[in-house]
């Protein structure tokens, strides 16, 4: 009798180390993959002329890869679950590979759109494989994402400062040709994700249907965080430190990954422990009351950009998981890839407003009202109820 009463929490536990395996990997496979791209948000401005593009097509060039995104996700989506996350990420990081490699050799704006849409098909698989992957056991999620957050910040992190102190030294295509060695490892740890499917329903309803409060919360964390926030960023630190401003801007993005490595672990835990949802919700509203120190000067704006940086490294593991307790099932891919897309939305939206409002308008009134703007998507998510709850 005892061992038909046993069977359950052993084949749990086996569907959980898989899920653990598996986001190990394809965190990995993304951390190796990720520098090309993130180096050339710090390298494509400065170095423009290298590249032999203008200011204007350097910001088109850097804003493709979300283009792309929002209108291959649903592709992108259903490529996954008819191959499996195996294959979508072997196939993302030859993708990766290919484009550093052009970036390293290529002039003009033309040979650089293909690559920057290669890589954003390519980045739509693997982070649809890191929140789905570690979501497929919703014991544990939070956790499990916040691991995985921690693994891919790590390549960011390091190829960042190591990179802008390479380009100062050596110029920016040296840089591209050692993060395309890199990225050649990035298969290796692709293949050995497990190679099964799982149910996904994505062909019903529209892709761009009445945001829900998720859909919501994630456009506002994309237009304020990913846009206004880290465009002001960007000139605080070139402000601050104006002879060695690669190297400062190089430093204050890395600050972006660098804490998601000692903190997102931290908010996977704390999800863990008091359900991901409400852990979600404090932390959103305190990033929008640390947005409000960043109208202030001296030290306060110190804290408040290190506040946010802090408290978006906890917040981070905590969406998927939300996602995956609201859409369980076959609904899940769909719902991970929908959130990503508004995601890319607002963080495509926000540094173009950002252009426009920062030369005209106070700290105050902007991130006054991008803390307004959090504040509000973050109680709308008091409206979420799962799917077994009356609404």
């Amino acid at each position: 009798m005892n061992d038909t009463n046993a069977t359950p929490p052993s084949h749990d536990q086996s569907l959980a180390r898989q899920a653990d395996a598996s986001s190990r990997d394809a965190a990995l496979t993304l951390s190796l993959a990720l520098p090309g791209d993130t180096l050339l948000y710090l390298l494509l401005p400065i170095y423009a002329t290298t590249f032999g593009v203008s200011l204007p097509e350097a910001g088109i060039l850097l804003a493709a890869n979300r283009l792309i995104r929002i209108a291959g996700y649903g592709w992108v989506g259903r490529f996954y679950a008819t191959h499996g996350p195996r294959t979508a990420c072997l196939v993302a990081s030859v993708g990766a590979i290919i484009s550093t490699f052009i970036y390293a050799i290529a002039s003009g704006i033309w040979l650089l759109l293909i690559a920057r849409l290669i890589w954003g098909l390519s980045y739509a698989a693997m982070n649809i494989a890191n929140q789905a992957l570690p979501t497929s056991v919703i014991v544990g999620a939070p956790a499990r994402v916040g691991r995985s957050r921690a693994i891919i910040a790590v390549g960011p992190t390091v190829s960042l400062i190591a990179g802008a102190l390479l380009a100062t030294a050596l110029g920016p295509r040296s840089v591209f040709l050692v993060l395309t060695a890199v990225a050649l490892l990035a298969p290796l740890f692709a293949y050995r994700i497990a190679a099964q499917r799982e149910p996904a329903r994505l062909a019903g309803g529209p892709r761009f249907e009445k945001p829900g409060p998720i859909s919501i919360w994630s456009f506002s964390i994309g237009f304020t965080i990913d846009g206004l926030f880290i465009f002001g960023l960007g000139l605080l630190a070139a402000a601050s430190f104006p002879t060695g401003a690669v190297l400062a801007a190089g430093l204050a993005m890395s600050m972006r990954y660098g804490t998601e490595i000692l903190f997102a672990p931290v908010g996977g835990e704390l999800g863990r422990r008091f359900g991901a949802l409400p852990v979600l919700i404090t932390m959103s509203l305190a990033t929008a009351v640390a947005l409000l120190f960043l109208a202030g000067s001296g030290l306060w704006l110190w804290v408040g950009a290190m506040g946010t940086i802090v408290l978006r490294a906890i917040a981070g593991p905590l969406s998927a998981p939300v996602v995956a307790e609201m859409f369980p099932g076959a609904q899940r891919v769909s719902a991970l890839a929908r959130q990503a897309t508004w995601r890319d939305i607002g963080a495509g939206a926000g540094p173009i407003a950002a252009g426009l409002i920062f030369p005209i308008l106070s700290p105050l009134a902007i991130y006054g009202g991008g803390a307004m703007l959090i504040g509000a998507a973050s109680l709308w998510l008091l409206r979420l109820r799962p799917p077994s709850e009356p609404t």
